[in-house]
């Protein structure tokens, strides 16, 4: 069997381009270089605001403050629900409170931390369980 080769041409042939095909070249000048963004992460570690509300703002929601004061349980309970865990979380679950307010600090990009979390509730429970529903109306969580 034969096999029959050919030469192509390799020099470089120039090619007349309209106008508008022709490209232009930029320079780019990085200033800072690219940070690493992780998609796994919604918000940062840290919050980037403060609660809507103070923790003794108790009486700018009577309705809230009422249910609290007669039934601290039938408080925590609905909040559970507004946040889409077992309306008995807050009972059946160890530190369950804890874990609500830490969730919707969480969910709204609050600033604080377990601790101050556990702190607030251990020292003023019912204004921040005042406090918290208010934030959840504030955040149009029903």
């Amino acid at each position: 069997m034969e096999y029959q080769t050919e030469t192509m041409n390799m020099d470089p042939v120039p090619v007349n381009m309209p106008p508008q095909m022709a490209t232009s070249v930029t320079n780019v000048v990085v200033t800072t270089q690219p940070q690493i963004n992780n998609a796994l992460m919604v918000t940062g570690t840290s919050g980037h605001r403060h609660w809507s509300t103070g923790l003794f703002g108790c009486f700018d929601d009577i309705p809230s403050c009422l249910l609290t004061f007669f039934c601290l349980p039938c408080m925590e309970c609905k909040q559970a629900s507004r946040i889409g865990e077992c309306c008995c979380m807050p009972y059946c679950v160890p530190g369950g409170v804890i874990a609500m307010r830490a969730r919707v600090r969480t969910m709204g990009g609050i600033q604080g931390s377990v601790c101050n979390d556990c702190m607030t509730l251990t020292c003023c429970g019912p204004c921040a369980t005042c406090q918290l529903d208010r934030e959840l109306t504030n955040m149009g969580v029903l």
